[in-house]
């Protein structure tokens, strides 16, 4: 393990969250003719998953930040032009094409694992890497299936032989076509400069820990680990030499490291106030959501429905760089419901109604109808506001 310097900086928790937020691409005017790529680019990773509710993560991440993106321009930008991949990073993300020798590391650990959860049937991968050669790009159901039964982790042969050519390296996601993945050959999807494995382990992971802490800001050791789902001791292995500078952060109590550049400038600027989805980078990892902001967010959808506090798909609310309350959102015909509202205090109602008249406009709703609020003496001034803003 390399031996640290001193911290040479230190922070004020308020600080910090200002760091994190401009680094999250919050605070400060944003690029508006970069638009949805410029955003992924920033952000370094942008997280998929299953669940719809007002709109899928990975559209909800663009327009937290640059609003009312049109969600065909969001797909648009993602997917053409090899601008990006889907890989296994904080969990499925898409990710800029230019960061594809970066991720040999993982490929080459892929390669090399010894045991799986589904087994690969004899002659299945062959037979899938040859029908996309000659056929590509296809879904797992063009190429003979994903399942074997209804259950959905029962994966047909097929569909465990194209994923494990995912993880190697040697197929890659070029679209997502109504939430399933199309495949295509990398050699075909990946432009021929960046197509290589060449960079070694240490060399990849300085350059990922580098890009967490850009895009962090700041970050504790498994801030930065849990950004690209790397372990405690190869961030440990290249931290000294990744170009982070150890800083301590009040109120943390544990080391942290920060982007040099982003302590030159103080952050300055306002941003939107806007419902996050729960998979949003800037508050994925519960502990740092906690120790930056003080607010207890956890994803629901996967709890019993008896179990649950804020519900399904519960969505912070971010306004003047906090988080001031959670929403769970649903869509009824074109009425936005809020099934369950929590509020900071009488204090947010308006930024909550602002967040949910204009998540409304976006998904092309009309109205909104507010079911619950978990403190009833604030439904009457969030109701209120909401009938101001929808007038």
């Amino acid at each position: 393990m390399t031996t640290l310097p001193p911290p040479a900086t230190e922070l004020s928790a308020d600080e910090a969250r200002r760091l994190a937020l401009r680094a999250q691409g919050f605070l400060g005017a944003p690029d508006r003719r970069a638009g949805v790529r410029g955003v992924l680019r920033h952000l370094g990773a942008v997280q998929l998953d299953t669940i719809s509710v007002l709109a899928r993560s990975h559209e909800l991440v663009p327009y937290a930040r640059l609003g009312a993106v049109g969600r065909r321009t969001v797909d648009d930008a993602y997917w053409t032009d090899t601008h990006a991949f889907e890989y296994w990073s904080h969990a499925a993300c898409i990710l800029p094409i230019e960061e594809w020798p970066h991720f040999a590391f993982r490929r080459r650990a892929y390669r090399n694992r010894p045991h799986w959860n589904h087994h690969l049937p004899d002659g299945d991968y062959d037979r899938v890497v040859k029908q996309l050669r000659t056929e590509g790009p296809l879904t797992a159901t063009d190429l003979g299936g994903a399942k074997k039964t209804s259950e959905w982790w029962d994966w047909s042969g097929t569909k465990v032989a194209v994923e494990r050519a995912l993880m190697y390296g040697e197929v890659v996601c070029v679209e997502r076509r109504g939430w399933k993945r199309v495949y295509d050959l990398a050699e075909r999807a990946v432009p021929a400069a960046l197509l290589h494995d060449d960079l070694d382990d240490t060399e990849c992971l300085r350059r990922l820990v580098r890009l967490a802490g850009q895009s962090l800001g700041v970050g504790t050791r498994a801030d930065i680990a849990d950004y690209h789902r790397l372990k405690a001791e190869q961030v440990d292995a290249v931290i000294g030499d990744s170009g982070l500078v150890p800083v301590t952060v009040q109120g943390w109590g544990r080391p942290a490291w920060a982007d040099p550049a982003a302590l030159e400038t103080p952050p300055r600027g306002r941003h939107r106030t806007t419902l996050l989805s729960p998979f949003d980078s800037l508050i994925w990892e519960r502990a740092r959501t906690e120790r930056i902001f003080g607010f207890t967010h956890r994803l629901e959808a996967y709890v019993p429905k008896q179990k649950r506090v804020h519900g399904y798909f519960a969505m912070p609310v971010l306004a003047g760089g906090r988080l001031v309350g959670r929403v769970d959102p649903a869509r009824e015909g074109r009425t936005l419901v809020a099934k369950q509202v929590t509020l900071a205090g009488r204090k947010a109602s308006p930024a909550v109604a602002k967040a949910l008249v204009e998540a409304a406009s976006w998904v092309d709703c009309t109205d909104v109808r507010v079911e619950r609020v978990e403190a009833p003496e604030l439904r009457e001034p969030l109701t209120r506001e909401l009938a101001r803003l929808l007038a």
